[in-house]
């Protein structure tokens, strides 16, 4: 493994203890101009997210005012209503989205699925880069807000599904995560830069409460609105 890799594990908690895990869930509260521009202001500002630790799922409860919940995996989305009945299904959902922009409508199944893989990325990480077939190499230094970060490029086999193939982790000196790049590849390939910060330590490990993603310019720097998702956690409990 890449040795800035194995550093910013480290400072995370360390993969012997994130291995004795299985799921972690939060709290979220939620905003930004995305959810209004894909038809969903407001049904996702306040929810519940777990997601598992390795095998990648991810469940919103309540999805939206209903009470509905969400259940992602890579080959399939289902939606249940509050009794646990099905009420809307989607099979091979990264298909769905060929030929979609930044301004496509989505479907509840489609919402479900990109909030299940951001969910999942950003709460396996950084732990997914010792992953089965993720490849991680060190790109040297970036200066932003007065300070020094290293880069990190990582690259996702198929079976993962995520933002992108390609993204980018910026860390600071003690190998914690100031900022995570991608391009949104089911939002025709938007470019995100999303920064990160107010961690916690919950049993063992350490995790960010405070997400913020601004669209990112081709060189690198990021613009300073729209503010495109914000993300507050809360209450995280790992099990």
């Amino acid at each position: 493994m890449d040795a800035l890799a194995r550093k910013i594990i480290y400072a995370h908690g360390g993969l012997d203890r994130w291995k004795t895990f299985n799921t972690l869930t939060a709290h979220l509260r939620q905003g930004g101009v995305l959810w209004p521009l894909k038809g969903y202001g407001g049904k996702l500002d306040e929810t519940n997210v777990t997601v598992g630790l390795g095998r990648e799922w991810a469940s919103h409860s309540p999805f939206g005012p209903e009470g509905k919940v969400s259940r992602f995996e890579p080959g399939r989305v289902e939606i249940r209503d509050a009794t646990g009945k099905i009420v809307d299904e989607l099979d091979k959902p990264r298909a769905s989205f060929a030929g979609h922009t930044l301004e496509t409508p989505w479907t509840e199944p489609q919402l479900a699925y990109f909030a299940g893989i951001a969910m999942w990325t950003y709460l396996n990480m950084p732990f997914l880069l010792a992953a089965p077939g993720v490849v991680c190499r060190s790109v040297g230094a970036w200066k932003e807000k007065g300070e020094t970060w290293q880069k990190l490029e990582v690259t996702f086999p198929p079976d993962i599904a995520t933002h992108s193939t390609v993204q980018t982790l910026y860390v600071d000196d003690a190998g914690l995560l100031k900022r995570h790049d991608y391009d949104v590849e089911i939002a025709g390939n938007t470019p995100g830069a999303h920064y990160i910060g107010g961690y916690v330590e919950v049993q063992g490990l350490r995790f960010p409460t405070k997400r913020r993603i601004y669209p990112r310019q081709p060189d690198g720097t990021s613009l300073a609105e729209p503010l495109v998702v914000s993300i507050d956690l809360s209450d995280i409990r790992l099990a």
